[in-house]
């Protein structure tokens, strides 16, 4: 136990080592954010790997979905900057740490539902993302012209800004080894309202723009940070934000007998039920560990 001590106490210093923003050593402007020489060779930080669960250890599970309302200022952390221009360095929101890996081909597990069976590429997301209308006048100078002029095109598309919530799945369990229960989360998806609905002119719907398998993302949301308001030269970064569960979020769904129906399929229109419901889930799964220990 005592190594197992140390070497997380030596992971934990070498993020804090590499949240380091060069803000009192910089020379020049441009070097802010940039780590020296000194810090690159000192940088040893990587995601703590998760270990290795065999099925005979889990003696108990259950999977749940649930929401991260960015309106809540507990989850503001997830929401905030939007502006990349006004932001330091490698501290970014959660969607633009979550694209930026898409784009640039680290995150490569990205998928339309929760349950990671259709695969999406770039191009794809980029039809889900974006959405195009033209107006009326717009319309009436293509019959005149044949052509539009940009003033009357509208596109609407998904970004930072724009993102209301995020949905998760994944895993409470009772590990037989350590004697204790653990959750491990399977996956992230970011949620907008439909730019093809804004687009159309009706009432757009909250939808899933896309589904990250996490442990496919844990590399990159290891090298972009929350902005912390506790202290702001110690931000801390997505990947041990999200495992720590430092959010709060609302469950919506548990795996189940009907097909892993929704609170709201059996619960109709009443939102203070539909909450009561969700923190009966919660009790059930805390009551289960705490049932483990009476005799």
């Amino acid at each position: 136990m005592k190594k197992v001590l140390i070497i997380v106490v030596f992971l934990i210093a070498g993020q804090q080592m590499s949240a380091q923003f060069n803000i009192l050593n910089a020379k020049d402007p441009s070097e802010i954010g940039k780590k020296t020489e000194k810090q690159k060779v000192m940088d040893y930080s990587k995601p703590l790997p998760y270990p290795y669960t065999d099925d005979r250890d889990i003696l108990w599970g259950k999977q749940v979905w649930e929401r991260i309302d960015l309106d809540e200022r507990f989850n503001l952390p997830l929401y905030y900057p939007t502006d990349t221009l006004a932001a330091m360095p490698n501290v970014r929101s959660l969607f633009d740490a979550l694209y930026s890996g898409i784009k640039e081909g680290k995150i490569t597990k990205v998928y339309a539902d929760s349950y990671f069976t259709e695969k999406l590429d770039l191009k794809d997301l980029k039809e889900r993302m974006i959405a195009v209308d033209t107006t009326d006048a717009g319309m009436d100078q293509f019959n005149d012209e044949g052509k539009v002029d940009e003033q009357f095109i509208n596109v609407y598309h998904v970004n930072s800004e724009t993102i209301e919530e995020y949905h998760t799945r994944g895993m409470w369990y009772f590990d037989t080894r350590y004697g204790e229960l653990k959750y491990r989360l399977l996956g992230i998806a970011p949620v907008a309202f439909d730019p093809k609905g804004m687009a159309a002119g009706m009432t757009p719907d909250l939808v899933e723009v896309f589904w990250v398998f996490y442990p496919d993302a844990r590399e990159t949301l290891h090298n972009f940070y929350a902005f912390n308001k506790r202290n702001t030269v110690r931000p801390i970064d997505y990947d041990h934000l999200l495992n720590a569960r430092r959010f709060n979020g609302i469950i919506y769904k548990e795996d189940n007998v009907y097909g892993d129906r929704e609170i709201k399929d059996y619960i109709h229109d009443n939102a203070l039920r539909q909450l009561l419901e969700s923190q009966k889930i919660k009790e059930k799964i805390r009551d289960y560990e705490e049932d483990m220990w009476n005799y």
